[in-house]
């Protein structure tokens, strides 16, 4: 098996396979309404659907660094604000996270392991998370999805205990 094979695998795992670490994100995101989504029950902390609009714009970019774009911040920014709260809303919200979780895999199969070693293109801005290898930034995208997986379990717990 490739690394390449591997890393997909790993992308594709925290949204919907079988992660080591817990609940995937899909199964966290199960029966969460589109209020509870945007509730903020905890003051000062984001939302579950802006945590899900967070990731699905960091996979995106982690793609297009992976097809040679320049590092930057995710085109809607790194916290995209909820603009509408409706229902359909929500499951497009979600639909698009799986969405940019799948590409990602994809496009991560679709490479050869000596892609992995090159750097993305920028130069090293530790807020921005440049410079890095194409293997470290993602690794760090799975961490990254799998942190804010364990937010939304505590949100939705947060939520639940309001009710």
């Amino acid at each position: 098996m490739t690394e390449t094979t591997r890393l997909a695998d790993l992308v594709t795992r925290v949204i919907d396979g079988d992660p080591w670490h817990g609940s995937t994100v899909l199964a966290l995101l199960a029966g969460v309404s589109h209020q509870t989504a945007a509730a903020h029950p905890v003051p000062g902390v984001h939302s579950i659907w802006e945590l899900v609009l967070h990731m699905t714009g960091w996979a995106n970019e982690a793609g297009a660094r992976l097809a040679g774009e320049a590092a930057g911040e995710p085109k809607g920014g790194d916290w995209p604000a909820v603009t509408d709260a409706s229902g359909a809303a929500w499951t497009a919200a979600v639909e698009a996270l799986v969405a940019s979780h799948q590409a990602l895999a994809g496009a991560v199969r679709a490479s050869d392991d000596r892609l992995l070693g090159e750097a993305v293109r920028d130069p090293r801005d530790r807020a921005a998370g440049t410079g890095l290898s194409h293997y470290l930034t993602l690794h760090g995208l799975v961490h990254h999805t799998t942190y804010h997986s364990g937010q939304i379990a505590v949100l939705v717990r947060a939520v639940q205990a309001l009710t």
